[in-house]
């Protein structure tokens, strides 16, 4: 009796979704699809845990690409041998048609040629993988040098902020007070009277060099 086909998808945060891994894994038809949804450093996935758990010698599991194994060259092959060798299931790898352990023609010539492709091609994710995050570090960094800020935008402060910030300075009414009269968060007017502090200290720091400098021009 033939063993169940499984696929299995998995795409990061950063993606829009699962579609195109779907498409493929249901033209070829598989039985059951696991999808995770997050992406992740280690093998720690829900849907690959449960994945892991159902798969049994004699079945077959489809992913679209070799890196749905893992994010680095040592993951894709330990999964790769885990499954392939360990479990004893048949892998299929629908970007990479040589990746295909069903395939038992050649012999012992076709599953060597298997394992020094999937060696290669699994170095070739990584070095992708790293040399995408050099880039997009990269593309980070020189935006910042432009000014270009990242993150939420700071919240404009209201026409009444300097009015009630300098009530609350000497008392006359609390921090809570002040930010609920102005629509805010405590933690919110706590962050912009920090700054507040932060310029003064660095006014107040350029005063007092400029003032030094006229001192030591009159001596």
């Amino acid at each position: 009796m033939a063993g169940k086909v499984y696929g299995y998808a998995r795409v990061s945060t950063r993606e829009q979704n699962l579609d195109r891994q779907l498409d493929a894994l249901a033209a070829f038809g598989v039985d059951e699809v696991f999808a995770d949804h997050a992406s992740g450093k280690s093998f720690d996935r829900p849907a690959w845990l449960r994945l892991m758990d159902a798969l049994e010698a004699g079945d077959t599991l489809v992913v679209k690409s070799i890196d749905r194994f893992g994010r680095s060259y040592d993951e894709i092959l330990e999964q790769w041998h885990c499954i392939a060798k360990q479990v004893g299931a048949a892998v299929v790898v629908l970007d990479m048609p040589l990746l295909d352990t069903r395939q038992g023609c050649a012999g012992v010539t076709g599953v060597l040629i298997g394992d020094i492709v999937l060696q290669l091609l699994s170095y070739v994710a990584q070095v992708e993988r790293e040399s995408i995050h050099q880039r997009q570090a990269e593309g980070i960094a020189a935006a910042k040098a432009r000014g270009v800020k990242f993150g939420r935008p700071s919240k404009e402060r209201p026409a009444s902020y300097a009015t009630l910030r300098d009530r609350c300075r000497v008392r006359e009414i609390t921090r809570a007070e002040a930010a609920k009269a102005m629509g805010v968060s405590v933690s919110t007017l706590d962050k912009w009277m920090r700054e507040d502090e932060c310029v003064l200290r660095q006014k107040r720091g350029e005063q007092h060099k400029n003032l030094q400098v006229k001192e030591e021009m009159r001596e």
